[in-house]
């Protein structure tokens, strides 16, 4: 793709780093802001760079935050005794959408994966224990993805708080609502069988 200036080509080379853009999105991103007026242009540039350079981790879940602790673990509308430990920060914000979680939460930064060099060191799971050591958790709820390394690492973590008094749980891994069985691959169907729940809390969730 020829350009007609070295700047034009820049922009588009640095929008092409980006995830899930090509070099034609990242033309159709810059040439767009090239017919922005150039305040509406130094505001947007401002904005990344403050986030890049300001942006900070919550000491206490390692959730993204403005300031030390972050806005979910500063308010006091949440549950402070329960906690939803996840892999990454898009997860937190999965989980939010949702509407249903008043807890706290765990960011591991990643799983346990030894053939990626990835051992419990590398991710926070000694903070966690910390966290759990205090007396003030009283449940953790492992939200990981269904993975061999999802599963390794809830392994771990188990095996690490089982000396401490709380209550580890996991979500629930079942059948999507509108899925045909027969579409459903065998670790999930057998997990929803092996999960099951009482007809009259199905009722209750349908409602």
């Amino acid at each position: 793709m020829n350009f007609p200036s070295k700047l034009i080509e820049q922009a588009v080379s640095e929008f092409e780093k980006l995830p899930g853009i090509g070099k034609k999105t990242a033309l159709r991103l810059v040439l767009h802001l090239l017919k922005q007026d150039k305040e509406s242009v130094e505001l947007f540039s401002d904005s990344i760079v403050r986030m890049r350079s300001l942006i900070r981790f919550c000491r206490n879940c390692h959730n993204i935050s403005d300031n030390e602790l972050c806005s979910i673990c500063e308010s006091l509308k949440r549950n402070h005794s329960l906690v939803c430990v996840v892999e990454s920060i898009r997860d937190v914000i999965a989980i939010e959408s949702t509407n249903q979680y008043h807890g706290l939460y765990h960011v591991l930064g990643g799983v346990i994966s030894p053939l990626e060099g990835i051992g419990p060191e590398e991710v926070n799971i000694e903070s966690l224990a910390v966290r759990c050591s205090n007396g003030d958790v009283k449940e953790v709820i492992m939200a990981l993805n269904p993975t061999i390394e999802g599963d390794t690492t809830i392994f771990y973590i188990s095996k690490k708080l089982q000396s401490l008094p709380v209550k580890i749980t996991s979500i629930a891994r079942g059948i999507s609502f509108g899925g045909e069985l027969e579409y459903v691959d065998d670790i999930t169907l057998g997990r929803s069988i092996a999960t099951r729940m009482p007809y009259e809390n199905y009722l209750v969730h349908r409602e």
